[in-house]
């Protein structure tokens, strides 16, 4: 029996789909040639890996250091970006003012004590000249005093012309008046010396420093100041503030100006506080005021200022903005009337309809529905219409 040694020799197909070996050319076929298995990756690189390898001893693995990674979006994955945790928001630091100054009672003495002590000085006067001998006689029979021989003006008499002035003016210049709704704050060399709120004459040191300050009730109606709603249109507010002073040290000594400083927190707490704008809820008007008032109150409170009310009583739009927004205004309202209308001609309508055929006056088909429909609409719209120009 023969063999073909082309058949014994001939190559082996590749695994990767070579060329197909021919027939042979023997009576019996060929055997079936081995399919190649498809590749699942194109291009694709196969390597034998040793047995031994896989088997053999290795070491422990070693760390290995990693760099920080950064996240960025990743086109067309919907992918967000990796964000910082939100930080807490710092709380904003209060005014404040030195703990140590506050009001206090300044000494002051009962009126009596400084007409007694510029009566005093008066009189040591008269005695002065009398002792010197320059008293004119007029005066001295007019005071009763004998007539002595005058000793002249010497050191001893300048020294008690002195004494007996400067307690003159020290006793007449003391005096003041207190009034209702006013307070002095004193001051000596630029320390504070207390307040004084009484009222009546009264005797206070001359030599110290007086600033009226006014401790009524007071109100302010400020001009038109700068504001938003809450979608940010900008508006005109004005305020009325009602406020007065609680301590006269830290409102006088603690800030500059304390009506201006008033002022500015107002306009601040504007800015951080939406306004309604006119026409809207009045809830929303009185809770706004309740939010400015305990906004400016809490700022105040450190200069010595006690805020009782800040309300607005005129809202208006900005001059940049206030024709957009009338002429929305009053589109709005158009919108709305004609919604109501048609609401009423609609129901107006479906009743008349409703009636007629419920009470078997009138029996229609679906055109002469329409057509009923189609007239008692434009009647009624007509109506309506006519009213609304009237």
């Amino acid at each position: 029996m023969s063999t073909n040694p082309d058949a014994s020799t001939s190559p082996r197909p590749e695994p990767g789909g070579g060329p197909e070996p021919s027939a042979p050319t023997g009576g019996r076929p060929a055997p079936a040639a081995v399919r190649p298995m498809p590749r699942l990756i194109q291009n694709e690189a196969t390597t034998e890996i040793p047995v031994h390898l896989l088997f053999r001893d290795e070491p422990d693995p070693q760390p290995v250091p990693l760099r920080p990674a950064v996240v960025n979006r990743r086109q067309g994955t919907g992918e967000q970006p990796r964000t910082r945790r939100p930080m807490p928001a710092r709380a904003r630091p209060v005014a404040q003012v030195d703990p140590e100054l506050g009001e206090c009672p300044a000494r002051v003495l009962p009126a009596s004590a400084g007409v007694a002590a510029g009566f005093g000085g008066a009189a040591g006067c008269v005695a002065t000249s009398w002792w010197a001998g320059v008293l004119p006689p007029l005066a001295q029979a007019a005071l009763g005093l004998p007539a002595t021989v005058g000793a002249g003006l010497g050191p001893a008499q300048w020294a008690a012309y002195a004494g007996a002035g400067a307690l003159g003016l020290f006793g007449f210049g003391g005096l003041a008046r207190g009034r209702t709704g006013r307070a002095w704050v004193l001051g000596l060399f630029g320390r504070y010396r207390g307040t004084v709120r009484r009222t009546g004459l009264m005797w206070v040191n001359p030599l110290l420093l007086r600033r009226g300050v006014d401790v009524r009730l007071r109100h302010w109606r400020s001009e038109p100041m700068p504001a938003a709603d809450g979608s940010g249109v900008a508006l005109r507010v004005v305020v009325l503030v009602v406020w007065r002073v609680r301590d006269t040290a830290r409102a006088v000594l603690g800030v500059e100006d304390h009506e201006g400083y008033v002022r500015e927190c107002v306009e601040a707490a504007l800015v951080r506080v939406p306004v309604e704008p006119p026409g809207g809820a009045r809830s929303s008007v009185a809770a706004a005021g309740e939010t400015l008032t305990r906004l400016v109150a809490a700022d105040a409170a450190a200069v010595g200022v006690e805020v009782y009310s800040v309300q607005p009583v005129r809202v208006e739009y900005a001059p940049e903005v206030a024709a957009a927004m009338h002429r929305r205004r009053i589109a709005a309202l158009d919108a709305q009337q004609r919604a109501t209308m048609l609401t009423s001609v609609v129901d107006s309508v479906e009743d008349t309809v409703t009636r007629l055929t419920m009470r078997g006056l009138v029996e229609l088909d679906d055109y002469e529905r329409k057509v009923l429909v189609r007239d008692l609409t434009v009647a009624f719209c007509s109506g309506r219409a006519g009213d609304t120009a009237h």
